[in-house]
């Protein structure tokens, strides 16, 4: 998202400019071009010099000095920027921005930046909470500027509030999801996405659970890359073991009856669900209170079975596309058609679970996508992340083809 994106970086005054060099190398990590714009009293905490380095770019700090005749400074770097990224923002910045104050190289260049602008507060809880402070954060909000959120810790006053200027990761994605919700030519943008990942636990105890192996991982890469993609993504996740993607709607649930009534209650309302979770096709007929205790006698568990919430899609779906998995052991084709035709889906993914580089808890997979009147599509060995891809671009081809013959 990020990669020859024309980022500056505007640095003002604030004990938080020793976070700005790491947040630098960040964004240049993530493929982005950056220059850095400091105020003076930015100037006082860290020098030009150190953003010079990093960027491998000169450092804009006066108005007034012009190095090349042929550009007014500060309108050709706001020309050239393609998203502006203030941090840390002063109460003192956003109050000349949002009053449209000019009187600095920042304030002016900021003031011709017709980019995105994402704005990363970090000051004394006190002058965050300033109803004047407030107010101006308030009018750039109406303006269209993105505001991020400060983080609650330890600040320079040497007690505990809110204010900190968040760690550069989380800037950075911050910075990637506003390039998103920009973006103006992305197959799936004003899409509803909701993805399944994980595998569910059905009590037997309050200490014991029947479960499987799925790790999440490719219900994961699913969901990130349908963001990437431009989708509005929804991600019922049964695992807790994985990091929630930015710019993701997360529903954690547990039983595959969490499952169900998530994925129903918003399927109405999605264009595309993708049931990548490995949910249990059984659980115990009863579920104890108390732990069972170990006694000398064998144990007998009655199981029944649990709705099949693919199928139950099927039956529903009025113009959702619906994407099942199919993960399975021997006669992957059989059993993927099988279940393409029965549960009324539109694509079915199926994998060899047996293979070591592909299935469970692995980082890679190889696939193969089963359509109706359609021949398969074989995706070789890769990582989750690049058959995720795969899955959506074949899934969108078929969508626009459907559409087509409407």
């Amino acid at each position: 998202m990020l990669t020859n994106k024309k980022v500056t970086i505007y640095v003002t005054g604030g004990i938080a400019v020793y976070k700005a060099a790491d947040l630098v190398r960040k964004f240049i990590k993530a493929g982005a071009e950056v220059k850095v714009a400091m105020t003076a009293s930015a100037q006082e905490f860290v020098t030009p010099l150190t953003f010079q380095v990093l960027s491998k770019h000169e450092v804009y700090t006066d108005t007034f000095d012009e190095k090349d005749a042929q550009f007014v400074s500060h309108i050709h770097l706001a020309d050239w920027t393609e998203l502006a990224v203030v941090a840390p923002a002063t109460a003192n910045i956003i109050a000349k921005m949002a009053n449209g104050i000019a009187d600095d190289f920042v304030s002016t260049a900021l003031l011709a930046t017709t980019a995105p602008r994402l704005i990363v507060p970090a000051m004394n809880q006190h002058m965050l909470e300033n109803p004047a402070t407030v107010r101006n954060m308030g009018a750039l909000k109406s303006y269209g500027y993105e505001i991020m959120e400060p983080d609650t810790g330890f600040l320079a006053e040497g007690y505990e509030g809110k204010g900190r200027m968040p760690e550069p990761e989380k800037i950075v994605e911050a910075a990637q999801l506003v390039v998103l919700n920009n973006a103006k030519e992305l197959p799936l943008k004003g899409k509803k996405v909701l993805i399944t990942a994980g595998g569910t636990k059905e009590r037997i105890d309050p200490v014991r659970f029947i479960t499987n192996d799925s790790s999440g991982k490719m219900g994961y890469s699913l969901a990130k890359a349908a963001r990437d993609l431009g989708a509005e993504v929804t991600l019922v996740t049964a695992t807790n073991l994985l990091p929630i993607p930015f710019g993701i709607e997360p529903i954690s649930v547990q039983s595959s009856k969490e499952m169900e009534t998530a994925v129903l209650d918003k399927f109405h309302n999605i264009d595309m669900v993708i049931m990548a979770a490995a949910v249990s096709d059984y659980r115990p007929k009863t579920q104890a209170t108390v732990k069972i205790k170990k006694t000398n006698e064998d144990m007998n568990l009655v199981l029944e079975k649990t709705t099949d919430i693919l199928a139950e899609l099927g039956k529903r779906k009025t113009g959702q596309f619906l994407i099942g998995f199919a993960a399975e052991t021997h006669e992957v084709e059989r059993y993927a058609m099988d279940k393409l035709n029965r549960k009324n889906a539109d694509m079915i993914v199926a994998n060899d679970v047996s293979k070591e580089y592909a299935g469970f808890n692995k980082d890679t997979n190889e696939v193969i996508i089963y359509q109706v009147d359609k021949e398969p599509i074989q995706i070789s060995v890769r990582s989750k992340d690049l058959i995720a891809e795969e899955i959506l671009y074949a899934a969108i081809e078929s969508m626009h083809d459907e559409m087509g013959t409407e």
